[in-house]
C-alpha cells in the first residue's frame, strides 16, 4: 500500500503539468483557426466587390437591324454554260490532252480518237467522187454531140433521150459520191474533240486505250464565269416569289461568306415528286461568286423586309425556359430578363420583343462568375479581358 500510494503522488504532478500544456496548445489552436474564417469572409466580400475589366470589343451595343424574311431555298451553285462532250463515233481513244481544272480556249484539241478506219473511208469516198465526175463529163458530152447530131437529123429522137438519160443519172451519182465524201470529212473531224467554248475541263471520263462508243461521254467543260444558284422552293411558297427578288444565301466551304443574289427565272412546273419548284438566282456580283461548281447552298429570298432590335445568340444566357442578358448601366452588370422572338435566318441573330431596347449595353459573351450589380471597368487593352475569354458555349444555361 505505501509503494503504491508513492506511485501516483510521484505521478500527480506530471498530469497536471501535461494537462496545462493541452490547454494552452488548445488555446492556440483555436485562436488559430478562428483567423482564417475572418479572413475567408472578407475574401469572399471583396470578390463581389471587385470590378470586372472589359475591354471595348466585349461590349455589345444593340441596334435596328432590317430584317429579310421569306421562303428558303435550297440547291447547288451550277454554270449556265456546260458541254457534255460525248463521242460521235465509234472509235479507240488514242490521247486526252486536258486534265481536271486545265483551262480552255474554245477551238483547243481536247481528245483524240482513233481516225484509221475513217480515213480510208474518206479515201474510197474521194476515189468514187472522182470517178463519178469523169462519167458525168463523158455522158454530158455525149449529150452534146447526141443534141447537134439530132439537129441535122442524123440521130432519132430516141437516141437523144436516151442520152440525156445517161448524163442525169452520171449527174446524180457525182452528188451521192461528193456527199459520202463530205460525211467521211465531217467522221474523221469528229475524232478530235474540241472544247465549244473558253472554260475549264471539270470531269474527264476517259483515258488512252479506252473503247469510245458512239454516246459515250468524254469529259465535262463548264465556264465559271457563268455560274448561278439554282434552287429549289417548297410550292406552298411559290406565290410569294417573283423575278427581281434578292436572295441571300450561304455555300458550303465558304460559310463565312454571305452571297447576294437576284431571282432571274421561275419555272413554271414543279417537280412531280417532290413538289418543289425551281428558282434560277444570278449573282448580283459576279466578281463575288465562289468559281466552283456543285456547291451545296441555302438561303431565303427577301420577299419582306421589316426593322427590329436583335441580339447575337452568343449574348443569350438560357436557364431552363427563361433567358437572359447581363446589360451595363452605371459602371455596373445588370441581369435582364429577355423576350425573345424568331431568329433571322440570314445573320442568325434573335429579335428582341421586350426587356431590352435600341442603344443598350450589353457583354457580348457573358461567363458564369457573373453577379448582378457587379462594378465594370473599361480598360483599352486590344484583347478581352480574362473573366470574359473563359466563357462557356452560348447555348449553355449560365446561372448567377
Amino acid at each position: 500500500m505505501k509503494s503504491r500510494t508513492r506511485s501516483v503522488r510521484r505521478g500527480g504532478p506530471v498530469v497536471i503539468v501535461l494537462a496545462v500544456f493541452a490547454g494552452i496548445a488548445g488555446c492556440g489552436n483555436l485562436s488559430e483557426s478562428s483567423e482564417p474564417n475572418g479572413d475567408t469572409e472578407s475574401t469572399g466580400a471583396s470578390v463581389a466587390d471587385r470590378p470586372l475589366l472589359i475591354a471595348p470589343e466585349d461590349v455589345l451595343t444593340l441596334r435596328n437591324n432590317a430584317l429579310a424574311t421569306g421562303p428558303s431555298i435550297t440547291g447547288s451553285v451550277q454554270p449556265e454554260r456546260r458541254a457534255d462532250l460525248r463521242a460521235e463515233v465509234s472509235a479507240v481513244v488514242l490521247a486526252v490532252l486536258k486534265e481536271n481544272g486545265d483551262p480552255v480556249k474554245r477551238g483547243d484539241l481536247l481528245v483524240r480518237l482513233d481516225d484509221t478506219a475513217i480515213r480510208e473511208t474518206l479515201t474510197a469516198a474521194e476515189a468514187s467522187e472522182r470517178a463519178a465526175i469523169q462519167a458525168y463529163e463523158q455522158a454530158e458530152r455525149q449529150f452534146q454531140r447526141m443534141t447537134k447530131l439530132r439537129a441535122e437529123g442524123m440521130v432519132s429522137a430516141q437516141e437523144l433521150e436516151d442520152a440525156e438519160i445517161r448524163r442525169n443519172a452520171a449527174q446524180s451519182e457525182r452528188e451521192a459520191a461528193r456527199t459520202r465524201v463530205v460525211s467521211a470529212r465531217q467522221q474523221l473531224q469528229r475524232t478530235e474533240v474540241r472544247a465549244p467554248f473558253d472554260g475549264i475541263v471539270s470531269d474527264r471520263k476517259v483515258s488512252a486505250g479506252d473503247t469510245a462508243q458512239t454516246g459515250k461521254e468524254l469529259l465535262k467543260v463548264i465556264d465559271p464565269r457563268s455560274l448561278r444558284f439554282e434552287g429549289l422552293v417548297s410550292a406552298d411558297s411559290i406565290g410569294e416569289v417573283e423575278v427581281g427578288q434578292r436572295v441571300f444565301f450561304r455555300v458550303h466551304g465558304f460559310a463565312e461568306r454571305e452571297f447576294v443574289g437576284v431571282v432571274a427565272r421561275v419555272n413554271p412546273a414543279a417537280n412531280a415528286t417532290t413538289r418543289q419548284v425551281e428558282v434560277l438566282v444570278n449573282f448580283v456580283d459576279p466578281a463575288q461568286q465562289p468559281n466552283v461548281a456543285g456547291l451545296y447552298a441555302e438561303g431565303r429570298i427577301e420577299t419582306r423586309r421589316s426593322a427590329a432590335v436583335t441580339i447575337p445568340a452568343a449574348s443569350v444566357v438560357r436557364e431552363g425556359e427563361r433567358t437572359f442578358a447581363w446589360r451595363l448601366r452605371d459602371n455596373r452588370l445588370e441581369k435582364v430578363q429577355v423576350n425573345l422572338g424568331e431568329r433571322d435566318a440570314r445573320t442568325g441573330e434573335y429579335v428582341v420583343l421586350s426587356g431590352l431596347q435600341e442603344g443598350d449595353a450589353l457583354l457580348r459573351y457573358p461567363s458564369s462568375v457573373l453577379h448582378d450589380g457587379q462594378p465594370v471597368e473599361m480598360t483599352e487593352s486590344a484583347g478581352p479581358s480574362p473573366v470574359l475569354a473563359d466563357r462557356p458555349p452560348p447555348t449553355t444555361s449560365v446561372g448567377r
